[in-house]
Parts: C-alpha cells; sequence; structure tokens
C-alpha cells in the first residue's frame, strides 16, 4: 500500500468531479482493486467540504493555494515551507495533480519535488522538465473538449491508477446521515423540487425574479418547492421562495445539502457545486448554463439533464466572472416557462435531443 496525493485546489464542485479520479487512485494499478492506497487529497478552502464527503479519500488537507485562490493569499516562505514539510511528514511517495486546461500543475509539481515526491503525473501543456515524471499533453493525449470527470480520470489512468470493476465511473459522495434531520422532514411531506438559485460567479445567475417566477409557476403545477442557498444568499432564496416555498437559504450545511438533493424529484440550479452535488446524489437537474466554460465540459455529469441557456452567445468561453454582455442575455432570455417545461421533461423521462446536442457536440 502507498500513500498517493491528489491535489485538486479550487471549488467544491471541482472536486466532486474529481471523485471518480480519487476513486482510480485509491483502487491502486490493478482494475480488481488488490492493491488499495492511502489516497491524501490535497484541496483548497473552498472544496474541503465537499473532500471529506468523497469515496476513497483517506485524508484531506486544506492549502490556500496562492495561483488559484480568489482573492489569492501571498505566496511566502511559511506557507510554502508548511505545504512542504506536511508532505514529507505524510511519507507520500507519489502525487497526482489534477488542473482543469487553464491551469498549470508546474508550480505545485515544484514544491512537492521540494518535499521529496518522487513520482508527479500531470497534464501539461508547457514544458515541465524534471517536475513532472508522467506528462499528458492536452490536445495531444486526449482532446480538452471532454467531460472534466473524464479528464481527471485519463490523468489518473496515466499515473497507473484505473477504477475497480464494477465502478461506473460516476459522481458518488459516501453515505451520511442528515445531522438536522431537515430532508428526513421534507420526505416525510411528500415528493418536492429543489430551486438553487445562487452562484459563486454572478455571470453564472439566473435572475432572481426568474427564479421566483418559477416558483410560483412550479407551485401552479402542483409541485411543491423547496429553496436552497448558502449563508450569504439568505435575501436572495427569499426572494425567490416566497410566501409559500420552503426557504433553506442559509440553514444547511453541505451534508445536509446534500441529503435534501438527493430527495428531490428534479434540482433546479446554475452552473455552481450544488449542481454536482446533485448529480452526485443522482438527481436530474434543470441547469441554467451560462457559456463562459464550455457545457461539455462543466455541465452536471452522469444524470438525467435538461440544459438551458444560449450556448453561443457573445460571452462563450469568456471565463468572465461578471457578465461582459449588457442585459445578461445568455440566461435572461430562457423563460420561466421553459424551465418548468424542462422540469416536467425530467419527471416524465426524458430529457430534450437539444441538451444531448450541446453536451455532446460533434
Amino acid at each position: 500500500m502507498s500513500r498517493v496525493l491528489v491535489a485538486r485546489l479550487d471549488s467544491m464542485g471541482d472536486v466532486l468531479l474529481s471523485g471518480p479520479a480519487l476513486r482510480a487512485v485509491a483502487n491502486g494499478s490493478r482494475p480488481d482493486g488488490s492493491l488499495p492506497n492511502d489516497v491524501v487529497l490535497l484541496c483548497g478552502p473552498e472544496g474541503s467540504s465537499a473532500a471529506e464527503m468523497l469515496p476513497g479519500v483517506t485524508q484531506v488537507h486544506t492549502w490556500s493555494c496562492p495561483w488559484i485562490v480568489n482573492p489569492a493569499p501571498l505566496p511566502t516562505e511559511e506557507m510554502t515551507n508548511g505545504l512542504i514539510d506536511f508532505v514529507r511528514s505524510s511519507r507520500i511517495e507519489e502525487a497526482v495533480i489534477l488542473t482543469s486546461f487553464h491551469q498549470s500543475p508546474l508550480p505545485l509539481a515544484l514544491l512537492l519535488r521540494l518535499a521529496g515526491v518522487k513520482k508527479i503525473t500531470g497534464a501539461s501543456t508547457d514544458y515541465a522538465g524534471s517536475l513532472l515524471d508522467v506528462r499528458l499533453k492536452p490536445g495531444e493525449d486526449f482532446p480538452e473538449d471532454q467531460p472534466e470527470v473524464v479528464r481527471a480520470l485519463t490523468i489518473a489512468e496515466a499515473g497507473g491508477y484505473v477504477l475497480p470493476n464494477g465502478d461506473d465511473g460516476k459522481l458518488r459522495i459516501t453515505s451520511g446521515s442528515d445531522p438536522e434531520g431537515v430532508a428526513e422532514e421534507l420526505a416525510d411531506e411528500g415528493p418536492y423540487i429543489v430551486v438553487h438559485p445562487g452562484a459563486a460567479a454572478p455571470a453564472r445567475a439566473w435572475p432572481a425574479l426568474h427564479n421566483a417566477a418559477t416558483v410560483e409557476l412550479l407551485e401552479a403545477y402542483g409541485h411543491r418547492v423547496v429553496v436552497t442557498g448558502g449563508p450569504g444568499e439568505t435575501s436572495l432564496t427569499a426572494t425567490v421562495a416566497g410566501p409559500s416555498a420552503r426557504n433553506l437559504g442559509g440553514g444547511t450545511n453541505l451534508r445536509t445539502l446534500a441529503a435534501v438533493l438527493a430527495g428531490a424529484a428534479v434540482v433546479v440550479t446554475g452552473n455552481t457545486g450544488p449542481a454536482h452535488l446533485a448529480a452526485a446524489v443522482g438527481t436530474p437537474v434543470v441547469c441554467l448554463f451560462a457559456p463562459v466554460v464550455p457545457a461539455i465540459r462543466w455541465a452536471p455529469y452522469g444524470v438525467p439533464l435538461e440544459l438551458l441557456g444560449d450556448q453561443e452567445a457573445a460571452c462563450k468561453n469568456t471565463r468572465a466572472r461578471v457578465c461582459p454582455v449588457p442585459g445578461h442575455p445568455c440566461l435572461s432570455s430562457v423563460t420561466p416557462e421553459q424551465v418548468v417545461e424542462a422540469v416536467e421533461r425530467l419527471l416524465g423521462g426524458v430529457s430534450s435531443l437539444s441538451t444531448r446536442r450541446k453536451v455532446w457536440k460533434p
């Protein structure tokens, strides 16, 4: 058994999308799972809660990476030496660095090399010199336009790690109790739809009043609606929930939110962490997806999906956090009626052909 460090240093959604690759590393180097590994997951502060719910992870270490965290902390000697000392004391023998297309594994690889890690695997468009033992070249060794889950699995496989037999490669979290009992209470009251209106980046958020109108329409169709959101989104969730939907804004930790999403018939949300959390618990998603990043890479993975939003809008592939186009047309053009129709399609078990074309384009 080896101790392997896997790094995914950004958001909660990114960490969840790395779950299948983490299970592959935990499995070891043989498909029958006979050589399991201890997996140490190195993640940023935004991903730590999700990291603790992933199967196959033995230990989670949180580190604020100065080239990924926003706002970025200063790269001090204390910060870098702290990471190096942790890796050395943890007897880390190998590392797999998981990155997206716009991130480089090389700064972290340098620190890991200084910490004595003998084998490092990553994907880099830049010359890696002695920093990577196994280097994949994006665009040559694998296509960039593929789901982020598959990208991470490809990097892990290059390092010698494959999923065990019978693992379908979908997102997954460990089963756990609902510490606040909210999900159990909701289930006792009957079926419900979750609407999660918030997003960390404003460019990825559907307008609040569109969400509120959708809640009213869903209730008019006879659905019970639960509105969720983080501690800083209580004003938003109150607006969206209105007088009759259940407002859980600011009232759930991540484990409870997972349980609430798992109990929902459908989740309506943007391209944000809870979309991937819904996928990890197997719940169908209506995703209001702004094309600032490609849907083929970042859409909810492995669950029935309805993808709404103009994927050819002027903001396409800009990675903008704030919409660069007046009026935010890529999402504001989606009507509440269209969202309700998408919910009904998922409840009926049939996703639209247009969604399949957007996510799996030729």
